[in-house]
């Protein structure tokens, strides 16, 4: 999506930032790890498929994706995120994406959309402090506080709908992982259904109001010049 290409999200434990070319390799570095591309189901890429992953991402009406960073200093009043600085390589650690598709229920589709969130922190070491929550609480609230109507505008496009309406907010995660099952029941979501056919579990949430996060603060995200 191009709804937050120039916006960097900042709260006490995360920085969320555009996901853009720069980040690709050490996205693709992360991906490279065979755990990581089971618990995303993803495909192994080459670094040039990688590449046009991002651009398509970037240019696609339906999917809002947001590299996941350490904080930054708590010092750091500036309103501007540089790219390449607070998300340089050592500082990022993760990922956090949203996907819009059409909801449909026993009675087919209503012209509603189902906006299916999910968040990976990639390395071992930066697993299991807070970088997961604090991510996805970031996420929420620009979604659904900040931003609901201008990224539905954009997926109403990207869809060729003449207006798109949220119905409920999804994320599927295999059986076996606790944690992240933990996470998303803490912030509201109900699991749905029993384990599908790929071991996964699906929660869904259609509350639709979001806290705000600690230190919550929305930059421009910009070149250096």
């Amino acid at each position: 999506m191009r709804v937050n290409e120039n916006v960097a999200i900042a709260t006490s434990g995360v920085l969320l930032v555009p996901y853009d070319r720069r980040h690709v390799p050490t996205y693709h570095a992360w991906m490279e790890d065979e755990s990581v591309r089971t618990a995303t189901a993803s495909d192994r890429l080459t670094l040039e498929e990688e590449y046009e992953n991002q651009k398509s991402w970037r240019e696609s009406g339906d999917k809002l994706t947001f590299i996941v960073c350490r904080a930054r200093r708590s010092d750091d009043s500036n309103n501007v995120v540089v790219a390449g600085e607070a998300d340089a390589p050592s500082q990022m650690v993760g990922d956090v994406n949203f996907f819009l598709t059409p909801f449909e229920d026993d009675d087919g589709s209503h012209g509603e959309l189902s906006g299916e969130i999910d968040v990976m922190i990639a390395g071992l070491d930066d697993r299991g402090k807070g970088y997961g929550r604090a991510a996805v609480t970031a996420f929420l609230h620009y979604i659904l506080q900040r931003q609901r109507k201008a990224i539905l505008a954009e997926a109403s496009s990207a869809l060729s709908q003449t207006s798109a309406v949220l119905r409920q907010l999804v994320v599927k995660i295999q059986a076996t992982n606790a944690a992240s099952i933990g996470l998303f029941s803490s912030l509201g979501f109900v699991q749905k259904g029993d384990v599908n056919y790929f071991g996964e579990v699906e929660l869904v949430r259609t509350n639709f109001t979001a806290d705000l996060p600690h230190g919550y603060i929305e930059h421009t995200y910009q070149e250096m010049k």
